[in-house]
């Protein structure tokens, strides 16, 4: 390893977990990360796009399709993010839906027809709640010039559709009952604050009593799907440039032990990432922790190996993938036998 250390670009959003890579509280071995926070969907329009990053967040499915059409990027097997994504659908109040299994038929709306999130979701009402996706109308709302899978993007067969227009968006839309069911919960505060995302600053002026989720019990459909599967979905992981890696052998080994450092440091700290707003700050970890273990976020290869393999079955069942994807082999070899 040289003695000069490696100044490598870094995007990511940010949370506890990785914020000590960002603020530089941890430093992986050899490498000077110089940093930039970003949205999530802007940080992957950018490195699909036009390569901005040496190393990056990723859309799980975004990557999946991309390699599946030869893309030189290595997955590191850190994972920042995961959701129960099926709780975040709500449903308008006529729309005749009174649970997931209603949506046969229906409108339904996602932020972008290929990204993880609706991947997941379409796997989860397929697998769980015998809702086909071809038997479902689906709306997309984010637009062609920047989309994660650009202007190229079309539908898999036999899948319905459109584009939601420029001059509305999946709330306005469900809000008028234009849309039965779609992706609305975290914008009910407001913007999302993505660059990327259609502007959607008149929210917080909507009225959303006509809105009810689709899971009215969010913890316990978690809990469901948990105990059924053994996983919570996992939404992104981190890649680095195929020639770095070639150049640099050594790291993207020393990059995943800096990202597991990062871990343990917040899980230190984890109480103090709770806002002192939220009243019962202990209560709701020692609820996570009894409903999904002391590590609903792991890390590592084999830790991960059942859902990283249903996501990639599933990316081909439904269509964003063309053949079978061995999912091992995204990442790179030495991040896979270190624990």
């Amino acid at each position: 390893m040289p003695t000069e250390r490696l100044k490598l670009s870094f995007a990511s959003a940010v949370n506890e977990r990785v914020r000590p890579l960002v603020d530089g509280a941890v430093r992986p071995d050899g490498i000077d990360l110089i940093s930039t926070a970003t949205h999530a969907s802007e940080t992957f329009w950018r490195e699909l796009r036009f390569g901005d990053f040496d190393v990056c967040e990723m859309s799980l499915s975004s990557l999946l399709i991309a390699k599946s059409k030869g893309s030189d990027l290595v997955a590191i097997p850190a994972f920042p993010s995961r959701r129960f994504f099926q709780i975040e659908l709500d449903r308008h109040a006529d729309a005749g839906v009174a649970g997931p299994e209603d949506l046969v038929g229906k409108r339904v709306g996602v932020p972008e027809y290929q990204q993880t999130a609706a991947l997941w979701l379409r796997e989860i009402l397929a697998h769980d709640f015998g809702v086909d996706p071809k038997s479902v109308r689906w709306y997309m709302e984010r637009e062609e010039r920047l989309s994660h899978g650009g202007a190229e993007f079309r539908p898999p067969t036999g899948i319905s559709l459109e584009r939601i227009p420029a001059d509305k968006s999946l709330a306005s839309m469900l809000m008028a009952n234009e849309l039965d069911a779609a992706f609305c919960r975290p914008n009910r505060g407001g913007a999302s604050g993505n660059v990327i995302e259609r502007s959607q600053s008149s929210l917080h002026a909507m009225d959303w009593s006509k809105l009810a989720p689709v899971f009215p019990d969010p913890i316990a459909e978690g809990k469901r799907f948990f105990d059924t599967h053994g996983y919570i979905p996992i939404n992104h992981t981190y890649v680095l440039k195929g020639d770095l890696v070639r150049r640099h052998p050594w790291i993207a080994l020393n990059l995943y032990k800096a990202f597991l450092e990062a871990k343990r440091v917040a899980e230190r700290s984890l109480i103090d990432a709770i806002p002192m707003s939220l009243v019962f700050r202990w209560e709701y970890l020692a609820r996570t922790r009894a409903l999904f273990g002391d590590d609903p976020f792991p890390y590592g290869f084999e830790a991960n190996r059942r859902a990283l393999e249903d996501i990639a079955r599933a990316s081909h069942e439904q269509g964003l993938i063309a053949s079978p994807l061995d999912v091992s082999t995204i990442f790179a070899p030495s991040t896979m036998e270190w624990s």
